[in-house]
């Protein structure tokens, strides 16, 4: 038992260090475009789009149709 001990409060108490509170005047920071996982989102969008529409393998994901033209 004495073997565990040892393993086990390392765990806690790494797991206990990594929360922490936000500061209302940290937020900011945090709620910037660029820590989003998708900073242009509508961009991403239109991409995908424009690929789904000339592939017509990767149409049928997006509820896009095309024939490779580039038309729908």
């Amino acid at each position: 038992m004495h073997n565990l001990t040892l393993p086990i409060f390392l765990i806690l108490g790494a797991l206990s260090c990594a929360c922490t509170q936000v500061q209302p005047w940290e937020r900011g920071n945090l709620a910037k475009p660029v820590m989003a996982a998708d900073p242009l989102p509508l961009q991403s969008a239109i991409r995908q789009h424009n690929y789904a529409s000339r592939e017509a393998a990767g149409a049928a994901s997006s509820g896009a149709s095309g024939g490779g033209c580039g038309c729908n």
